[in-house]
């Protein structure tokens, strides 16, 4: 099973690896092929704190019915993130996951191009939370129900509040596309 890591210039390495890490640690400790693939807007991307990434994927080559799920880690507004995040074709795969029902998880600001997407009106979602709880006024905005919470899902959608839960959010999603067993035991080998 592939799962696509969606990157928009200025993402957070910590938010990024987090699903790299739990999906990694279970094809090798459970032997489930679950596989990520990076995804950008140009081959190398600049991430938040200008360290290069090298994705496997231009934006322009995913094929959605290729992939079982939608990962979205967030970023820094300040290194360029949402120039990429709010871009409509970052949004129309956003959308294209939805129309076909994939899972779609976000970690802190990843949740604003969901929201921005329009797939989130109506919906429960959190974002990052601290600073004047602008980013979470900001998710409202697009019609979306805030919860005040670390990790909300409704629906085939994940969202979390800040960078502290990435490792949560990525092991929800494997125990949603593998199972609880699986999910447990690489959060019981991985210490969490």
């Amino acid at each position: 099973m592939k799962i696509l890591l969606l990157l928009a210039k200025g993402v957070e390495l910590i938010e990024a690896s987090a699903f790299i890490d739990v999906f990694g640690w279970n094809r090798h400790y459970n032997q489930i092929d679950t596989e990520i693939i990076t995804c950008g807007f140009k081959r190398e991307i600049l991430s938040t704190f200008s360290i290069p990434i090298r994705v496997d994927l231009l934006i322009d080559e995913i094929v959605v019915d290729e992939y079982e799920a939608l990962a979205i880690p967030g970023g820094f507004g300040d290194y360029g993130f949402y120039e990429e995040a709010f871009d409509e074709k970052f949004l129309d795969i956003i959308r294209e996951f939805k129309d076909k029902g994939k899972l779609i998880a976000s970690i802190c600001v990843g949740a604003l191009p969901i929201g921005k997407s329009g797939i989130l009106e109506g919906k429960k979602a959190t974002t990052y939370h601290l600073m004047g709880k602008r980013r979470q006024k900001q998710l409202e905005a697009f019609g979306v129900n805030v919860v005040n919470e670390p990790v909300v899902i409704d629906d085939n959608i994940i969202t979390s509040w800040c960078p502290s839960t990435a490792i949560e959010v990525a092991l929800k999603s494997l125990e949603l596309l593998t199972s609880p067993t699986s999910s447990n035991k690489i959060r019981e080998i991985m210490g969490y």
